[in-house]
Parts: C-alpha cells; sequence; structure tokens
C-alpha cells in the first residue's frame, strides 16, 4: 500500500484506491522560458520516482507528461534530459489541458509548487522549489549548468533524491561535489561486493525500506539506511550488494555501473 500526502489537506491517501493495480501520474512541468532547468528536473523526477515506486510494490503505473507548446528544439533537449537523469519517459506527452482525459483521469497530480491548478481532480503533490547558488557562492551558477557535460547528471539526481520532496532545495558546487563522491564511492563498493557469494537482503532491512518508500516517498530514509548498511561489519557483502541493487530500482543512481569493470576510486 502506497500512502502520499495530499497537497490540498496535508492528509496521507492511499494510491491507487482499493482493489485497482494501476497508478495513474500526471506531471505537469512548469513552463520552459530559458531552457530546462532545476525545477522542471525536480518535477520530472518526482514523477519518475512515484512510479518506480509503485512498481517496486507491484503496481504498475501509467505516467501521463503534460506541457505548455513545445517547440522541436525543447522536446528534443526534454528527452536528452530525463535520458541523462535515469527518468522513464512518460507513455504520453500532451499540451495541457487538464480536462483532457487521460490527465484528467490521473490518481496523482505532480506540479510545482505555488502552480494553481484547482481543477485537476485526484491527489496533488506539490514539488519544492529548487534554487542554484551562484558562482561567487560555490554554485554552478544557473540551472542549466548544474549537470556540465562530461560530468555525472545522475549526481544531480541523488543530491535531489536527499531531500523530502516537498522541502526547497539549493543547488550549490559543494553539494554536487559530495553527491559525485558518494556515487563514486557506492559503486566501487557495490562492485566489490558483487564478486562476493550472494547473500539475501536482511529481511527487517527490506521491510524498513519498503514501508519508508510506501509512507509518502521517504527516499532520504532509505538513503540514510544504505549509509549504515555500507558500514556495517554484520551485513554480508553478498547482501550488501543485494540490497543496493534492489533499492537502485526506485533510486535509479546506477549502483551496478561499475560490476566487471576495472576501476579505482577517485578522491
Amino acid at each position: 500500500m502506497l500512502r502520499i500526502a495530499d497537497a490540498r489537506t496535508g492528509r496521507l491517501v492511499e494510491i491507487p484506491s482499493a482493489h485497482r493495480h494501476l497508478l495513474r501520474i500526471c506531471v505537469h512541468l512548469p513552463v520552459i522560458d530559458n531552457g530546462i532547468g532545476a525545477m522542471h528536473l525536480r518535477v520530472l523526477l518526482l514523477g519518475d520516482l512515484l512510479a518506480r515506486t509503485a512498481e517496486l510494490h507491484g503496481v504498475q503505473a501509467l505516467t501521463v507528461l503534460t506541457a505548455p507548446d513545445l517547440s522541436q528544439e525543447q522536446v528534443q533537449a526534454l528527452d536528452r534530459v530525463m535520458a541523462v537523469l535515469g527518468i522513464h519517459p512518460p507513455s504520453t506527452v500532451r499540451a495541457h489541458d487538464p480536462s483532457e482525459t487521460p490527465s484528467a483521469a490521473a490518481d496523482v497530480h505532480v506540479l510545482m509548487h505555488g502552480t494553481e491548478q484547482d481543477s485537476v481532480r485526484g491527489v496533488r503533490i506539490d514539488v519544492g522549489q529548487v534554487g542554484t547558488a551562484p558562482p561567487d557562492e560555490g554554485g554552478p551558477g544557473s540551472p542549466d549548468a548544474v549537470a556540465p557535460e562530461g560530468t555525472d547528471a545522475l549526481a544531480v539526481r541523488m543530491l535531489l533524491l536527499g531531500h523530502s520532496y516537498r522541502t526547497p532545495v539549493m543547488v550549490t558546487g559543494a553539494a554536487l561535489v559530495e553527491a559525485r563522491r558518494t556515487l563514486r564511492h557506492w559503486r566501487q563498493l557495490v562492485a566489490d561486493w558483487a564478486q562476493e557469494p550472494s547473500r539475501p537482503i536482511p529481511a527487517d532491512l527490506l521491510r524498513r525500506a519498503h514501508a519508508a518508500l510506501a509512507d509518502n516517498l521517504g527516499v532520504p530514509a532509505v538513503l540514510d539506511m544504505l549509509r549504515s548498511v555500507e558500514k556495517d561489519a554484520n551485513v554480508p557483502a553478498g547482501a550488501k550488494f543485494e540490497t543496493f541493487a534492489h533499492l537502485d530500482r526506485v533510486l535509479g543512481l546506477d549502483l551496478a555501473r561499475e560490476v566487471g569493470h576495472q576501476h579505482q576510486e577517485t578522491p
């Protein structure tokens, strides 16, 4: 059972409703003025995260993306962004009109916080704002510079996943550096653990992780669990591998990227 807080009431609502095995998600993309920025990324990421969590719990997810009229260049840029951030493409992309199906029939609507959209039915999820620190304060300077070419764009995904989806986030250069360092470190560990005999995921750990995800998408708690598992000498290496690989189905951080490759951790 998945429960999500409806932004209108603040109450946790079960999704999808009882006895249904299809979760219909509508992601409302903010207006694109000067390129795809960090806020667009976070709204898209939340829709992807919700779909992945539903599927982990045995519920099929159908995602529709509604957006203002996009040029061909904007559509191509959107496709590239979703690809590099590991966001599964939506089943449908439509011009924004909440009165039309299938968006009107969605169980959940994902919107940027502050968006006026009272006509939608179903649960409303408001995604917290994202800001970027200017270069003189150690930031990337602009939303489009968050994931410059040649860097690991999944570090942006990890940085955003480390915060509750409702919490405003400030993207700084230091935070991106730390996210990239953690990804390199975890991928090396996963590659090392993959060489050990496989072991089952500890039942209590699996239960707590699934419960955290099912309770209003508690991804920060799952990341904290992985940090604890990494250092827990009582969990066999093979079980650590299975734990990281299993939860990466939701996290989408490509943690098994280095399995089977010779590599050396970069300090």
